[in-house]
């Protein structure tokens, strides 16, 4: 999972990347309106956590970007306001979820899983791809009902896959959702093709198919069609 924490508390955003990261999302922080907004404009995420008050705006104006940009993710408003009428105005504009500060991380956690399994496969703990069986919150992956083995990063790039099935997923594209905007500077994507390479083994071995076709020069498309 991809996160974007925008708050301008340093310790409070430092504290919240290093849990999510613990956690093994990637995690991507800005410390004000305008890089928020920037990131957004440039890189692709699961799930947005904004501050309301920030230095140089408002964190409901980013929400406002997202929706007219028509931007798919989940958002997550945390906020010192507890007031009913900060958290109706948030909700309306389109946030899902709001917690009011200060919050156990865990929480923060918990209610980002959530809202990114309901978003992304109807609120299920479980995501289904013919004879793939992903469950999420484990970190378990399973072929014909057989536990297949994989390192942290063939597990991301799977989940990726299978949650984004039948979509052209650019190398880019792959790279910055599994490690982050800082891959921007690479200028080979040969890592990618190797985590590939033992993925395809892997998932053979058990008598699975071979859902991720090659687009020539492009990227690649987790599909079961032809």
């Amino acid at each position: 999972m991809k996160i974007l924490v925008v708050e301008d508390n340093l310790e409070l955003l430092d504290d919240i990347k290093e849990f999510l990261e613990l956690e093994g999302n990637v995690c991507e922080v800005a410390t004000d309106f305008r890089s928020g907004y920037m990131k957004l404009g440039v890189f692709i995420y699961d799930i947005l956590v904004v501050d309301i008050g920030l230095p140089d705006g408002s964190g409901l104006d980013i929400i406002r970007e997202v929706k007219k940009e028509n931007i798919d993710m989940g958002i997550i408003i945390i906020s010192a306001r507890s007031e009913l009428e900060d958290k109706v105005s948030a909700l309306e504009l389109g946030a899902d979820d709001y917690l009011t500060k200060p919050f156990f991380l865990a929480e923060l956690n918990a209610r980002v899983r959530a809202l990114y399994r309901r978003k992304t496969y109807g609120g299920s703990q479980v995501i289904h791809f013919n004879e793939i069986r992903i469950e999420p919150d484990l970190y378990e992956v399973y072929i014909h009902d057989q536990v297949l083995n994989l390192t942290k990063k063939e597990f991301d790039i799977l989940h990726f896959f299978v949650t984004n099935n039948n979509r052209l997923l650019t190398k880019e594209a792959i790279a910055e959702h599994i490690w982050g905007d800082n891959i921007e500077v690479v200028d080979s994507f040969t890592f990618i093709y190797t985590h590939l390479a033992n993925l395809r083994k892997k998932i053979a071995e058990l008598g699975g198919n071979d859902y991720i076709k090659s687009i020539y020069r492009v990227g690649y498309k987790f599909t079961d069609q032809e």
